[in-house]
């Protein structure tokens, strides 16, 4: 399998202004800089390795092409990945390209991302708040969806109960959301799962096999990059550039590394809250045919829209074949302890996954399908009210954040559930390591990445009550602040002066 390659026009869009203007001043100063061009560069390579945006394992463009974008000399590219690999950000066999890496002195696990066992360090005697989830309490409906549920049950109590597809009246329901978003659907393309993350796992385990490719974004979400390693797929991350999906980036990874298949949250990825346009949706369809990869695509977070835009329609409504697969959830939309979720398909893939399902499952509880078909119905008055409440609370956060950590960089998300706050300086395990001695709970930036990404990067979700947001990023500052000095410095210059 070939190396993957960075081309050179994309790693010059992301390194973006890093270096002083042609006269060497500074943007901010306006002084002459010290640091010679190839140091600059470097550093800027270096930012991007830290922040998942040059994945590891993949090759840097050559030096000529590289210099060549740049519009600098090629002597100034050469010194500047000798100087990576001196510091081992790169590594160079004979006869091969320069690929990404980690020093060993940046501690990270290779194999799995970053896990979360803060619940277990804090303080009994702390108020804890636990801002490692993204999700809300159960909306003042949910009592009466199961009433309706168990009102609806005697008609199922005559059979086994156990329904591989899912209950009927679900799947119509589901059915008639889809078309009226713009993709027409039948009942018989749905089957209801135990969730999004079971309906995940179900599509891994027929379109993948051991070692296969799986295209990322990067970041994404944790349990997402979790089933793609354990059906032994092997995740290959895209980077998520500042204003959204790198299309031109996906199709090049899809050819360079024959991925069979992708997963991309296009409706407010997690965590970063990024919408895909219409137009992007439409090449991501092209781009899946082109390459003959199936796209998973995740909308279980496409009801959390919380800006003025019109939602654009289903990712699955440009293709033309079976190139798009959709899988959704009851889980962000309503509340967390349904277990509900679906995927869309058409029915030659339905039928696989039902094979597979066998010996996984033999179904989702009725009741719980029963009460989200209530749900459904009562859509827009609890989609309403959950999502003003999304954007009161996300102004708390801002506003918090603001008051708190002002060094913090924020952009604000146009939907979904979280924020993904850049920091300063790359401490983000360091923090969530502290934060319960604090008491709040955190999922460090490398939790939503491979092999150690987004050490500057953190997770910071509006799902709580408001006071309890503020309390939060109170909490959160305080636990910033007690780093070492030594951890909250910025990054060490390669080379001193």
């Amino acid at each position: 399998m070939a190396t993957r390659v960075i081309g050179a026009a994309s790693l010059t869009r992301d390194l973006g202004r890093w270096r002083n203007d042609e006269s060497g001043a500074t943007a901010d100063t306006g002084k002459r800089s010290a640091r010679p061009a190839y140091v600059a560069l470097a550093e800027s390579i270096r930012l991007l390795i830290h922040d998942g945006r040059a994945p590891l394992g993949v090759a840097l463009p050559s030096e000529r092409d590289l210099a060549t974008s740049l519009a600098v000399s090629r002597t100034t590219v050469t010194s500047a990945y000798a100087l990576l690999r001196e510091h081992g950000y790169l590594v160079s066999r004979q006869g091969s390209r320069s690929t990404v890496a980690l020093p060993p002195t940046v501690v990270h696990d290779g194999a799995k991302p970053t896990r979360s066992l803060l619940a277990t360090m804090a303080q009994p005697d702390l108020p804890t708040i636990d801002m490692t989830y993204a999700a809300m309490a159960a909306p003042p409906q949910m009592t009466e969806a199961y009433s309706f549920a168990l009102q609806g049950l005697p008609t199922y109590l005559g059979t086994h109960g156990m329904d591989p597809v899912g209950v009927l009246m679900l799947r119509e329901a589901l059915a008639r959301r889809y078309t009226e978003r713009g993709l027409p659907t039948e009942p018989d393309q749905i089957l209801i799962t135990l969730g999004a993350q079971h309906g995940l796992r179900l599509l891994l385990n027929v379109l993948t096999t051991p070692a296969e490719r799986v295209l990322i974004e990067h970041p994404t979400y944790p349990n997402a990059i979790e089933a793609i390693r354990d059906v032994g797929a092997r995740p290959v991350p895209v980077p998520l550039r500042p204003d959204g999906w790198d299309l031109d980036g996906i199709r090049s990874a899809a050819r360079q590394t024959a991925a069979s298949a992708a997963y991309l949250i296009p409706d407010f990825n997690n965590p970063t809250g990024h919408l895909l346009d219409t137009e992007g949706r439409a090449e991501l369809a092209a781009i899946a045919r082109e390459t003959r990869m199936t796209v998973i695509v995740d909308e279980s977070m496409v009801d959390l829209n919380l800006s003025d835009l019109e939602s654009p329609p289903p990712v699955a409504a440009f293709a033309r074949n079976a190139e798009i697969v959709t899988i959704g959830s009851a889980s962000k939309s309503f509340w967390g302890g349904l277990r509900v979720g679906w995927v869309r398909a058409n029915q030659s893939l339905i039928t696989k996954l039902l094979g597979i399902r066998s010996t996984v499952d033999l179904g989702t509880p009725v009741m719980d399908q029963l009460a989200t078909v209530h749900l459904l119905r009562n859509a827009d008055e609890i989609l309403t009210a959950r999502r003003d409440q999304l954007r009161a609370r996300r102004a708390v956060l801002l506003e918090s954040l603001a008051e708190e950590l002002p060094d913090w960089r924020i952009t604000p998300a146009v939907g979904g559930m979280s924020l993904w706050a850049q920091l300063p300086t790359p401490v983000s395990t360091a923090l969530a390591a502290t934060a319960p001695n604090h008491g709040v709970l955190l999922a460090a930036g490398p939790r939503f990445g491979v092999q150690g990404a987004f050490e500057r990067f953190i997770r910071l979700p509006f799902t709580h009550e408001e006071p309890d947001i503020r309390l939060g990023v109170k909490s959160i500052a305080a636990a910033y602040q007690a780093l070492t000095p030594h951890a909250a410095d910025p990054l060490a210059p390669l080379i001193t002066y």
